[in-house]
Formats: structure tokens, C-alpha cells, sequence
């Protein structure tokens, strides 16, 4: 395009001031917008660099109608964030964590330079690390009315849009990204995978697809598009994906375990066969993989009724993630200890309704794999009662405490004021407000490690509801040890260390029954199949809510379902997982010696359990 005009308004290269020729462009932009873009064009002859050309010469090509070009200057312009040394001392100070520096350094530049999409990007992250959020997206909003086009300012504010809660309005920016060229694939695909994790499934299989439109031989978005067809109940589609991601990458393990983890997904001869060629062709495979195909392994033999092969594919993988983890059993025998200890009845009495009201929460806690799941899919099949998922809200406001008080937890818990632990109500439920997506009054939790927070959940929400989901404990063991937990689960990767957490967990549980008589609803898995509507109608009647005939009928629910029992909650009750222990019972020594008498006395409690 010829951008010089016959006017003699412009000032050449060398005949002015900067000053002169950069005011006399943006004099030309509003009605002589060829002109003006002369005029940039003769000031970046003598610094191609220039911030403030650059942009003129954008907003000049834009009036032009020349939109390709523009977005090649933008580019360039924020570019020229690296030349300027203002800009430049900006962003190692907003690196080193020297915000209040940063800060000082660019408001005084953009008072001069209120266009400089590179300066008002680092504004806005100085607010999002500062807390600042709305103030934040603004600043970002304004960065990419100058540049439309920047795009880590366009992904930065669909990260901070997610995290104020505003999914619709994240998910239209990611759209936009994903028009464009040379945008950061890898970013959008992690922003996509934080949708997912808060519940925004549609959102985030919407991405996944598109990024794959454009990126078909990508097997990380297939196997995370695989991940979030199966948690919106379309097991076919979650096959199709998880089969794709393995062809592109046969030796990922996840991929395969990933199938395995469907539970009703069956593998054929030919998949063995792929995996133990994986196994073996690749003796520097990483231990990841490794571990990924031992356990998708032990699933394959297991469902080919070959219990010695499954069991060492098992315990392979367990083993590799047992030297990884540095789990000691006396840590939760000692957490125990102390729990025991604190939570006495004059605590208790002490406490007794100084924490928040509100009785929204329904905590299911107990071992993993225990049909928790299961219990969570009931409940949300009631009008009243939202299904959300493993919230990790109450560890992290344990954690908040502990650097709070510069005690350990649960030692604080014996000088804790009445008012801190309503705050501590408040704050669990202002922080799970995010993952709530309807006005049903009551919503789960169903973060099974909850049962070690179950004493303070009573005390800083004392009429919320808990409901302790309990499996027998071989079934519920080995199933667990089976699981290919990638973490927060330390316990479950050896026998004896699993067996010794179920009975602290029997232990704990047994104290609070003790110390708070009726505080926690007690669910028996193998009650709950054989006797359903008894069961269902003792839950609700715990949390306050009256019976509802499609609580029996969960499985016609089609609400997202982020666990690994995904695909089994969706189908009626049944007893296809009892007893699935029984052929590997031959291996299974260190886990029933170390369940003792809480396996002999099973359903019941016995009298000192550890």
C-alpha cells in the first residue's frame, strides 16, 4: 500500500524534533490518516523501535481499512517493550516480585504513553498478582482495544475471568484467541483444562475440539478432550478420543491408563500386546509412562481372568509410585494421635454453635473408592441438593490456618477463639461459591479426605451435614491399590501402608462418633445395595431434605461426573464390584494383616481399632 501523500504536513527524517513529527502525526490521524501513516513511516526510518510510531502507524493502517497490516505493526509495537527501558525495568521488577517498584515505573509512562499495549499488559498483571482483579481485567480490556490482536493479553484475561467466575464471558475470549493466528496453543489448552476443573465442561470440550481442528496430530488435547467426554457421561466419544491420543503416541502410558480408568472399558489382545511391547522396546521409557502402563496392564490381565499377571502389573506400578512419594504410616498414626487428643467433649461443649450457621455444605468423607461417588450421585439426583465434586477448599483453609497461627494442625484447634471458627464457615463457603452453577440450597463435597478435617468441618459449620461413605475394607483396599492415584493419595501405593490408613480412618471416625453422638451419618456401602431406599431416605433425612423417588433413579441424572466411577454411577445399583478382591487373595497378606480386627468386626467398630 502507498502511504505517502502529497501533503506537507509530514516532517521528513532528520528536518525536526521527535517531538515535532510525532505530534504532527497523531494531528494527521483523524483526517489525514494516510498522512499520518507517512509520518510514522519516517520516524521508525530512524528507530524502528518506536513505541509511539509504531502505534501511530497502526492506528493510521486501521482507519485505512488495512486490518492484516495493523496487526503486523501491533505486534511489533509490543515488541518494542524490549527496547524501552522503562519497560524493560518494569518487567524484571514484576519478575523478581518488586510490585510496588514496578508499579511507580509505569504510571508516570503511561500518563505519556496511555496506548502502550505492552505497559498496560504489565499493569494489569501487576493488579492480578496484587489481588486486584477487576481493576486487572479493565487494564487488559484496554491493551487489546490498542492491540486486538495480543494475544497473551487476550489469554491472560481469560485466565482472570475464569478466576472471578465469569466462564461465559472467559470462554468468548478464548473463542476470539482461537480465530487468530500464531496464537499460543499450549496456553489456550491449559486455560481450557482450568475450565474443566470448575466445572466448565461444555466450555472446555468446546476448546479442545477447536484446537484440534487446527492441531489434528496433538495427542495431549485428544487425551484431555477424552478426559472431559468421559466426565460429561460420553463414554464413546472419551473412547474415541483416548484411541486417537494412542495411535499419535502409543507409548504414553496415560493414555492407556486413561482407558483402563473407565472401569466398563474392556482391553482386546491386541492392546495388551501394544502396551508390554511399549514396556519392553523402551528400556528408557520414563517412570511415568512406565507406571501409566503397568497399571492400564494389571486392568488388561485383570479383565482377561489372569489374576497373577494382573497383581504384578499392579503392584509394578505401585511400586514405582511408592519410591516416589516417601509416604511414612506413623505420620497419619501420629495426625490421629493429636486429633484424638484436642477434640475432647470440653472442646466440643466449649465450641458448641460458635461457628456459622448455614447448613448448605454436605461433606462425604471417607477412603477413596469407598462409593462416594456413588453417594454424591444420589444426592444430586434431588431437586435441592447441586453435585459438585472433590472440593479442595477445606485443606487449603487448614493450611491458611496453620500459617496463621504458626501452629501445627490440630494443635491450634486448642486455643482457637469462637469467632475464628465462624470466619473459617464463612470463608469455606464464599470459597466454594465458584463451583456452585445452581440455586439448589444444598451442594456436596465429596473430598474423601475430608474425614481427617470431619472434627473442625463440626465446629466451623456445625449444621452442615457429614456422610461417612464406608466400603468393606478389602474391597474398598484393593480397589484403591488398583487405582493409579497421581496424588494427595500417598497411602495407597503398598498394601500394609493402605490397611494401616483404614484403620486410623476407623479410628478417628470412632472418636468423633464419641465425642459429637451423631454429628456423622454413617453409610454402609454393602447396606446401601442391598436395602437402597432405606439407605437413601436415612441420608436425606440427615441433611433435612424429604425423599424424592429420583434419588432411586441417579442413573438417568446426566450431570458431569469427574471420578474414575464415572461410568459405573451411571448405570442402576448392582454388586458387580463386591468381593473383586477374592482372586488376587493370595497376594493380599500385608493388607489384612494390617486391617486386624477392623476387617474382623467389619461393619461394626472395634473397641480400640489401631
Amino acid at each position: 500500500m502507498n502511504t505517502q501523500p502529497p501533503t506537507d504536513d509530514v516532517i521528513f527524517a532528520g528536518s525536526g524534533s521527535r517531538a515535532d513529527a510525532l505530534a504532527a502525526g497523531r494531528r494527521l490521524l483523524e483526517t489525514q490518516p494516510r498522512a499520518a501513516a507517512a509520518q510514522a513511516r519516517e520516524m521508525l526510518a530512524i528507530d524502528p523501535h518506536d513505541g509511539d510510531a509504531l502505534r501511530l502507524l497502526s492506528a493510521a493502517l486501521r482507519a485505512l481499512g488495512d486490518t492484516a497490516e495493523a496487526q503486523s505493526v501491533d505486534q511489533a509495537a509490543i515488541a518494542a517493550a524490549a527496547h524501552q527501558p522503562t519497560l524493560v525495568r518494569s518487567a524484571v521488577a514484576i519478575r523478581e516480585g518488586r510490585l510496588n517498584e514496578a508499579e511507580h515505573l509505569l504510571r508516570p509512562w503511561l500518563q505519556e504513553h496511555p496506548d502502550d499495549a505492552a505497559a498496560l499488559r504489565m499493569l494489569a498483571e501487576i493488579g492480578a498478582q496484587a489481588g486486584a482483579r477487576p481493576q486487572a481485567i479493565a487494564l487488559l480490556q484496554d491493551a487489546l482495544r490498542v492491540a486486538p490482536t495480543y494475544s497473551s493479553a487476550r489469554l491472560r484475561l481469560a485466565t482472570l475471568l475464569i478466576e472471578q467466575g465469569d466462564m461465559k464471558q472467559a470462554a468468548d475470549v478464548l473463542d476470539i484467541l482461537l480465530s487468530m493466528n500464531g496464537a499460543d496453543v499450549a496456553g489456550i489448552g491449559q486455560t481450557a483444562a482450568s475450565l474443566g476443573r470448575l466445572g466448565e465442561f461444555r466450555h472446555a470440550a468446546q476448546i479442545y475440539e477447536k484446537l484440534l481442528a487446527r492441531e489434528p496430530d496433538h495427542a495431549g488435547f485428544w487425551l484431555n478432550l477424552g478426559h472431559v467426554r468421559n466426565t460429561m457421561g460420553d463414554t464413546a466419544g472419551s473412547i474415541e478420543a483416548y484411541r486417537k491420543a494412542a495411535v499419535l503416541e502409543p507409548g504414553n502410558g496415560m493414555v492407556w491408563w486413561s482407558l483402563a480408568n473407565l472401569k466398563t472399558f474392556r482391553f482386546s489382545d491386541e492392546d495388551r500386546r501394544v502396551m508390554e511391547a511399549q514396556l519392553n522396546a523402551s528400556p528408557a521409557l520414563d517412570e511415568e509412562r512406565r507406571l501409566h502402563l503397568h497399571f492400564a496392564l494389571g486392568k488388561a490381565y485383570e479383565d482377561a481372568r489372569d489374576p497373577e499377571l494382573s497383581f504384578r502389573n499392579y503392584q509394578a506400578g505401585n511400586a514405582i509410585r511408592h519410591g516416589q512419594s516417601g509416604y511414612r504410616p506413623e505420620i497419619i498414626r501420629s495426625s490421629v494421635d493429636r486429633m484424638t487428643e484436642v477434640l475432647t467433649p470440653v472442646l466440643v461443649q466449649r465450641m458448641a454453635d460458635a461457628g456459622a450457621p448455614e447448613r448448605d455444605p454436605v461433606f462425604i468423607v471417607g477412603m477413596p473408592r469407598a462409593g462416594s461417588t456413588l453417594v454424591e450421585q444420589i444426592l444430586a439426583s434431588h431437586s435441592k441438593i447441586e453435585g459438585t465434586a472433590e472440593l479442595p477448599v477445606m485443606p487449603a483453609l487448614v493450611r491458611a490456618l496453620e500459617e496463621e497461627t504458626g501452629a501445627p494442625y490440630p494443635d491450634l484447634l486448642a486455643d482457637i477463639a469462637p469467632a475464628r471458627l465462624a470466619q473459617l464457615g464463612r470463608d469455606y463457603l464464599e470459597a466454594t461459591r465458584i463451583y456452585r452453577k445452581t440455586d439448589r440450597p444444598f451442594f456436596t463435597d465429596k473430598l474423601p479426605n475430608n474425614w481427617l478435617h470431619a472434627g473442625l468441618i463440626k465446629l466451623a459449620l456445625p449444621n452442615a451435614t457429614i456422610i461417612d461413605a464406608r466400603r468393606n475394607p478389602l474391597d474398598c483396599c484393593f480397589s484403591v491399590f488398583k487405582q493409579n492415584f497421581a496424588r494427595g493419595q500417598q497411602f495407597s501405593y503398598d498394601l500394609r501402608d493402605l490397611g494401616l490408613y483404614y484403620c486410623e480412618y476407623v479410628r478417628l471416625m470412632g472418636h468423633l462418633d464419641a465425642i459429637m453422638p451423631g454429628a456423622v451419618h454413617r453409610l454402609i456401602h454393602e447396606a446401601l445395595l442391598d436395602d437402597s431406599e432405606t439407605q437413601v431416605r436415612g441420608m436425606l433425612q440427615a441433611i433435612g431434605v424429604p425423599f424424592e423417588e429420583a434419588t432411586l433413579r441417579f442413573y438417568e441424572n446426566d450431570r458431569a461426573v469427574r471420578t474414575p466411577s464415572a461410568e459405573q454411577v451411571r448405570r442402576p445399583l448392582n454388586t458387580s464390584g463386591m468381593e473383586r478382591w477374592r482372586p488376587f487373595e493370595a497376594w493380599l497378606g500385608p493388607l489384612v494383616d494390617a486391617l486386624g480386627n477392623v476387617l474382623d468386626c467389619y461393619p461394626a467398630v472395634p473397641a480400640k481399632s489401631a
